[in-house]
């Protein structure tokens, strides 16, 4: 951690987006050191708790440490944040290959320069995440990462680059014996899908989402433009475009509903800097870029590998989870005799196999929650020794310079397994109570005409 911020260089970082945990933040001024990165820094919640200080208070346990045993790297840091990167480090990218993944760095940071980032992004963080949660000033460090929504700096001129934010959730359907009969509905109806319904309920989103998250897994070009294109319709927090690292598509901390007319046009006339097409195809242009380089590359295949890890399903895993950390099992509880015999082969596994199951799991989990940022920009004629991927467009004749990277690999914590297991529950039974609310109003003439 050589590199220091402090509060002269705060007005130089300015706000790009955030999630539940971390806000990012991006580069406008003139240090070799920072061009072309992006900064995350820690957010602590507004809920009166203080911030515990980094160290200690939120290392791994000791049944995590267990758990990442063979990652020597990992369990040898007390804090969570570096624990992260090591994570993504020791775990991800070897997983996903090093090309697609930047780990990062972490850099220190002085209490006054995270202070007066706060003050300068308040009022262009969404009004939830503000409510929500603020920066945490008692963090002295913050994880330092390459821009993947730009080619770097100095490369190819000034040729301007588009890039697309994809958040794939989980591609296939679980088949673990484990899931009990009447949870039978996840081997038929994807976790995207029956989630979408659950937020609907909750009132997180207005209307569901079109994608299907096996479309974009499938291999076929037709189905992964579909995919592309639906996430385009009804972007949520899963799909984002961004014009020389500016974005002009989806929400910067949160979710967009849909892509209504306007927004569709606004996106049209951006493209124009990159896609040499007519008006009403730049954008479908964009979705083939798109599906040519996520086919070229792979990582979905490497991806869907890594989610797959996850092979007995949340409802096999929890058992492991409870042996693992030498409690009563709490689902077992509920269970008559019988029933609890479908789930003693897990309880009898050996430690190191618990240990295995769940390791897995986190790891799927991490895969299944991440996100794609595949950027493009147009190749010129003179450029023939680019060290990037390239695609080739015949109905612009255009070559694309493109790269992708998998970010957005954040460690999940043992803690809360259960919460998972709880989700899981909650997320296929409101799945059922929906279908069978259609199924109702479908049976009633006169409900049907207005539904």
């Amino acid at each position: 951690m050589d590199l220091t911020l402090t509060e002269e260089d705060a007005a130089f970082w300015v706000y790009r987006g955030e999630g539940a945990v971390n806000l990012v933040l991006a580069y406008t001024g003139s240090s070799p050191s920072y061009i072309g990165k992006v900064i995350r820094i820690r957010k602590v919640p507004n809920n009166g708790s203080k911030s515990q200080g980094v160290r200690n208070s939120i290392a791994l346990t000791p049944h995590e440490r267990l758990i990442w045993k063979d990652v020597h790297e990992l369990i040898s840091f007390s804090d969570k944040e570096i624990a992260g990167q090591l994570f993504v480090q020791h775990v991800m990218e070897p997983l996903l290959g090093a090309k697609y993944v930047d780990s990062g760095m972490h850099v220190l940071v002085t209490k006054e320069f995270l202070e007066s980032v706060e003050k300068n992004i308040s009022s262009l963080r969404p009004a939830w995440r503000v409510d929500a949660a603020r920066v945490d000033t008692h963090c002295y460090f913050g994880l330092l990462m390459s821009d993947h929504s730009i080619f770097a700096h100095g490369s190819q001129g000034s040729s301007p680059s588009i890039s697309v934010e994809i958040k794939p959730k989980c591609g296939f359907l679980p088949l673990s014996r484990f899931i009990s009969e009447e949870n039978a509905v996840k081997k038929r109806i994807t976790r995207f899908q029956m989630h979408q319904a659950l937020k609907l309920h909750q009132g997180e989103i207005s209307h569901q989402s079109v994608y299907n998250p096996l479309d974009l897994f499938s291999g076929s070009g037709e189905r992964i433009y579909k995919g592309v294109k639906d996430l385009f319709t009804t972007p949520q927090n899963n799909f984002r475009v961004f014009l020389d690292g500016s974005l002009i598509l989806g929400g910067l901390g949160g979710g967009t509903k849909s892509t209504d007319a306007y927004t569709a046009k606004v996106l049209e006339d951006e493209l124009k800097s990159v896609i040499l097409a007519d008006d009403g195809v730049r954008t479908e242009t964009l979705f083939t870029l798109v599906t040519e380089a996520l086919q070229r590359s792979g990582v979905l295949d490497q991806l869907l590998a890594v989610q797959k890890l996850d092979n007995i399903d949340i409802e096999g895993v929890i058992h492991a989870y409870y042996d693992i950390t030498s409690q009563e099992c709490m689902v077992c509880r509920e269970l008559s005799e019988e029933q609890a015999k479908k789930y003693t082969s897990v309880h009898s596994a050996s430690l190191d196999e618990s240990l295995r199951i769940v390791k897995d799991y986190l790891i799927a989990a991490t895969a299944k929650d991440c996100s794609l940022m595949i950027c493009f920009r147009a190749r010129k004629e003179e450029d023939s020794g680019s060290v990037y991927s390239h695609v080739y467009l015949e109905s612009t004749q255009q070559a694309f310079d493109f790269k992708v990277y998998f970010i957005d690999l954040d460690l999940k914590r043992l803690g809360k397994m259960e919460e998972y297991y709880e989700l899981d529950k909650k997320i296929v039974s409101c799945y059922k109570q929906m279908i069978k609310m259609d199924h109702g109003r479908n049976e009633v003439p006169n409900l049907q005409a207005s539904y």
